[in-house]
């Protein structure tokens, strides 16, 4: 699957033939990829565990008390039971039926030896073809993460939905680039910020936005990103911290000491865990403060906690093998 996509319009796909049932309204719609991380590490043999970005980011929703659901896509074989048997473990709901694919998508991850990974995948993505209405009333929050606005056929579908549900519920876009799957050309770079440029809140590493606008300093990308749509952009920046970046400041956090077994899943967990804290200060309720010169209900300070509170449980999620985000719990005895 290497290679440009081309780019998706998002006035393709009607509305409503976007595949996903009704949402209530106290609930999070997560749509990407789950998958398989088929885990190698340099001292032993290889394990098998439920991942994918927005499997990941559901279950570190649900863990953080946050009703989800997930839209995603798998295969009738025994890599979808296991990713099934996980995630309905976790109390993680389903917005279609995911069984859409030949097989289910794996991950391998090779780890080094400071932890981080090294990834080589072999994935498709899209959705079911059934019909289905949006319904009413809306998600608090639509979360979408990585492959799903990027990787096609599935991209047009989740570029529809975006613009769908964004008239009337919050947007969290994890970028999550991977070259490696989808190719590193204009067509992703074209989709990715289609859909930033529709998101409240656009959640990008440094080296996701080298992606987007390579060699390019990471706050000015991000101001690109503004410019085009989005309300704000947060971009981490592994042990070094992250960065707030709206229409009217740049606030930064420093890095959190954490003690790192493998860094599968901290991304994830990050966005999840921010996105959690917005909902429930109502920052993300009900607006769009995409426009620029709009305000976010936010101070300086109360920015600070939330990276803070992110990159908490982040730092736990590190310390655990594979994606193991942590529960209200754990956060509350740091």
């Amino acid at each position: 699957m290497d290679g440009e996509q081309d780019e998706v319009p998002v006035d393709e796909v009607p509305v409503d033939e976007v595949p996903v049932d009704e949402v209530p309204d106290d609930e999070v719609l997560v749509v990407g990829e789950a998958l398989v991380d088929v885990v190698r590490t340099p001292q032993g043999p290889e394990r098998e565990l439920p991942g994918g970005s927005a499997a990941n980011a559901a279950v570190a929703l649900a863990r953080l008390g946050v009703p989800v659901r997930l839209l995603t896509a798998l295969g009738p074989d025994a890599r979808g039971d296991l990713l099934v048997a996980h995630l309905e473990a976790e109390g993680v709901g389903w917005a279609a039926d995911p069984r859409v694919l030949a097989r289910t998508g794996t991950a391998r991850a090779t780890l080094r030896e400071d932890g981080s990974a090294a990834y080589d995948f072999d994935i498709s993505w899209r959705l079911s073809d059934r019909p289905s209405g949006l319904g009413e009333p809306s998600p608090a929050a639509l979360v979408v993460s990585s492959l799903a606005p990027v990787l096609a056929p599935g991209a047009a579908q989740v570029l529809a939905l975006v613009a769908a549900l964004g008239r009337r519920a919050a947007v969290v876009y994890d970028v999550n680039a991977r070259p490696a799957v989808t190719g590193g050309g204009p067509g992703l770079v074209a989709a990715a910020r289609s859909t930033a440029a529709l998101s409240d809140l656009v959640k990008a590493s440094d080296e996701d936005l080298d992606v987007l606008a390579p060699g390019e300093d990471p706050v000015a990308a991000a101001q690109r990103l503004l410019g085009e749509g989005a309300g704000a952009v947060v971009v981490t920046r592994g042990s070094e911290g992250a960065t707030w970046v709206d229409h009217e400041r740049v606030v930064d956090v420093p890095g959190r000491p954490a003690r790192v077994v493998d860094t599968i899943g901290a991304g994830d967990t990050f966005g999840a865990a921010l996105t959690r804290w917005l909902l429930a200060g109502g920052a993300l309720s009900g607006r769009r403060p995409g426009a620029p010169g709009d305000r976010w209900d936010l101070t300086d300070a109360a920015v600070r906690e939330a990276l803070e509170w992110a990159a908490a449980a982040a730092a736990v999620t590190v310390g655990r093998a594979g994606a193991d985000p942590p529960r209200l719990a754990d956060l509350a005895r740091l």
